[in-house]
């Protein structure tokens, strides 16, 4: 099992974290969010988390990432915007993404989904033909924008209007077009691509612990993964493909992703584990587990 973190950062970096809480700078503003899984003490005084410019108070503790439903909101000192663009340079990728302060805690990224748009990237780079790549529960849409800067034909899942609208805008501040948006359950638009017969070259799924569709259905990940997979399977190329599952749910190790992913894919040989941020201290944060391949 591998330990990876998003190395190709200067604009962001996890500066602490504890106390349910992490210290995070992204680009020139300084955020405090709650962290569930920081259960240790901070490294860094309370002096440097009080130079935030803001901080998200939120009265559950116990809610993950995708909980749009937490109660809460932020303080924030007058210097700092509702909204600002940061970069991501790594090798030859570079990124444009637009960040707010939204009401549920996010900005607008995962900092340690990174790793995950080089390997993106740099694997449509390197097809003769640049393929076809199918990115659900596909967010403000850095992946999509990393593969569609690669030459990729991009298809952009998500339940979320207000998610699809700000995945187009960082496709436009990257001066790109022809991202094809769709505003659906990601499982109900998988199967009806089968069913069409569409084939895809690259596959990326960011699956929440739970969720709502547009029209209200609902996604459990322990209920809904193992099918999802499946008929993803289905819909993946045999040949100049990739394929990666990322998952952020507490009691589901690195090891449940390859159970699932080899029960359908067959006997082959991904790289897996964990995603951390890594800031000065030795207090590594944990933020999920990944699985991906390519060939």
């Amino acid at each position: 099992m591998l330990m990876r973190d998003p190395s190709g950062w200067k604009a962001y970096e996890l500066l602490d974290s504890g106390n349910f809480e992490k210290l995070e700078r992204f680009g020139d503003y300084i955020l405090v969010r709650p962290e569930p899984q920081a259960i240790w003490d901070a490294s860094l005084p309370a002096s440097e988390w009080n130079k935030a410019d803001a901080r998200f108070d939120r009265e559950q503790k116990d809610r993950y990432r995708f909980s749009d439903d937490a109660k809460g909101g932020w303080k924030k000192k007058s210097k700092m915007p509702d909204s600002w663009n940061i970069n991501y340079t790594h090798n030859n990728l570079v990124l444009i993404l637009r960040l707010a302060l939204t009401s549920f805690g996010h900005v607008g990224i995962f900092p340690e989904q990174a790793n995950n748009w080089d390997f993106i990237f740099d694997t449509v780079k390197s097809w003769n033909s640049k393929g076809r790549v199918l990115n659900l529960f596909a967010y403000t849409g850095a992946a999509s924008v990393a593969a569609r800067m690669a030459g990729a034909e991009v298809t952009h899942v998500d339940s979320s209007r207000p998610g699809l609208n700000w995945a187009n805008q960082n496709m436009q501040l990257n001066k790109l077009d022809n991202i094809r948006w769709v505003h659906e359950d990601a499982l109900k638009f998988v199967r009806r691509e089968v069913k069409r017969g569409n084939r895809y070259n690259g596959i990326v799924m960011d699956p929440p612990p739970y969720g709502r569709g547009p029209d209200g259905e609902k996604w459990t990940l322990q209920e809904k993964l193992s099918e999802l997979v499946k008929q993803s399977s289905d819909l993946l190329e045999e040949n100049n493909r990739f394929f990666i599952l990322s998952m952020y749910a507490v009691g589901l190790s690195a090891q449940v992703g390859l159970n699932v992913v080899r029960s359908h894919f067959g006997n082959i040989e991904p790289e897996f584990g964990e995603f951390y941020l890594k800031p000065a201290s030795q207090m590594h944060l944990p933020m999920g587990t990944f699985l991906r391949f390519r060939s």
